[in-house]
């Protein structure tokens, strides 16, 4: 079935040709992962002309118009979600001119936008799609108290403007280890890295509430003040990257004194704080099962995703940072290890689909093979999870982007 799989999808895009971006597909899959309920055997998935899912159910109810370009499958699910990534930022030469993911001139800088940094033509980008990832939440890393801005993108198109969903969806900080500076540079210590955290955040409440004001009593703009302006007022979450639970607890400390949206990025220790965070409604973007367990992150655990789950905190997971070649994990081969540790498939498929979805605000357009959201499938020879496995076809906004089994 694998083998007639994809001659099936390569005869319907023909030798190296796209299908074209104003046909409407149809996807037939042994076993259909929507992802908002039961798996379905011998399901059908229609794509209208405007890159929007028209009907999704079994075969035998769901008629495929002789108009359709079919593909075929043994199995599709939504199309894979990164919930925390540099890609695009950070290129896959691993040299200084592809490195953008890290301003280290000053400790704060939210000013520092995603979108002016990112190249949508960039390898790793191409790598993600044609393993079925066609979603990233992606922006500046960890490394300073407050590095910068994130966005949410397609993994499609040649610039900036065909790709970007959300060009602001949060503001990255970090605590711990990683957020301290050496050679007697400011912070030195985790209380400096809260101290002038919530200092920046002080002055951000004053200058939202004078920019209320009276017109001729507004202060002067102040790029810095507005992104964290955006965090006050509630629009935008702040990302905090924090693996120890001394660093999870002053986040959520943070969180409460100046009522802010938090969402916590990589969490190692959150295992030993699930009471905590249930009780304070944040969402967890969890380090990538297969982490190094090293620095802050020495007592993670691959375990973690089922912890969280059994306890009721809603948590994604990710390909994360990576220091080194190629700067990016797969999501795809991280949930499967999840799997592995405690999470049903069906479970471990949502925290990279659905629930990541959901965490990141854009739950209404991805995440869910359900009518009237994106068309975004990927398609397998076999089990997504199953380390043999291929993806054999990608399809981002009703648009065949790879063919190529990977």
């Amino acid at each position: 079935m694998a083998t007639f799989a994809r001659i099936l999808l390569a005869s319907a895009i023909g030798a190296g040709l796209a299908v074209p971006a104003s046909a409407q597909i149809a996807v037939r899959a042994e076993t259909l992962h929507t992802s908002a309920g039961v798996p379905i055997t011998d399901g059908v998935l229609l794509i209208d002309a405007s890159g929007k899912i028209e009907r999704v159910g079994p075969a035998s109810q769901v008629r495929i118009p002789e108009s359709y370009k079919t593909l075929q499958a043994k199995v599709a699910t939504p199309g894979l979600i990164d919930a925390h990534s540099v890609v695009g930022l950070a290129g896959a030469l691993n040299q200084p001119h592809d490195q953008m993911q890290l301003e280290s001139s000053a400790p704060i800088q939210p000013e520092l936008r995603a979108i002016d940094a990112y190249n949508a033509r960039e390898t790793l980008v191409e790598w993600l799609r044609t393993h079925g990832v066609t979603t990233i939440h992606t922006g500046h890393g960890p490394g300073a108290v407050i590095s910068g801005q994130t966005m949410i993108v397609k993994t499609r198109g040649d610039e900036i403007d065909d790709a970007v969903i959300v060009p602001e969806a949060m503001i990255a900080a970090t605590l711990g280890a990683d957020s301290l500076a050496s050679g007697g540079k400011v912070p030195g210590t985790r209380a400096k890295s809260i101290a002038i955290l919530r200092a920046e955040l002080i002055k951000a409440q004053d200058y939202t509430a004078k920019q209320s004001g009276p017109e001729d009593k507004r202060p002067a703009r102040e790029l810095r003040l507005e992104a964290l302006g955006r965090v006050i007022r509630g629009e935008v979450p702040l990302l905090v990257t924090a693996n120890r639970t001394t660093d999870i607890l002053a986040a959520l400390r943070v969180a409460q004194e100046f009522k802010i949206r938090l969402v916590l990025d990589g969490a190692a220790e959150s295992y030993l704080l699930t009471d905590r965070l249930k009780a304070a409604n944040v969402p967890v973007i969890l380090h990538p099962t297969m982490a190094r367990a090293v620095g802050d992150a020495e007592n993670m655990s691959m375990e973690t995703a089922s912890v969280l789950r059994k306890a009721g905190v809603p948590f994604a997971l990710q390909a994360g940072y990576e220091g080194y070649v190629p700067k990016t994990r797969l999501v795809l081969f991280e949930a499967a290890v999840a799997a592995a540790r405690g999470l049903s498939f069906d479970q471990a498929l949502a925290s990279i689909t659905a629930d990541a979805a959901r965490i990141l605000g854009i739950d209404k357009r991805v995440g869910t093979l359900e009518a009237g959201k994106d068309g975004d499938v990927a398609l397998f020879d076999g089990d997504p999870f199953e380390y043999t496995s291929h993806v054999t076809g990608v399809i981002i906004d009703g648009r065949l982007v790879s063919d190529t089994a990977q």
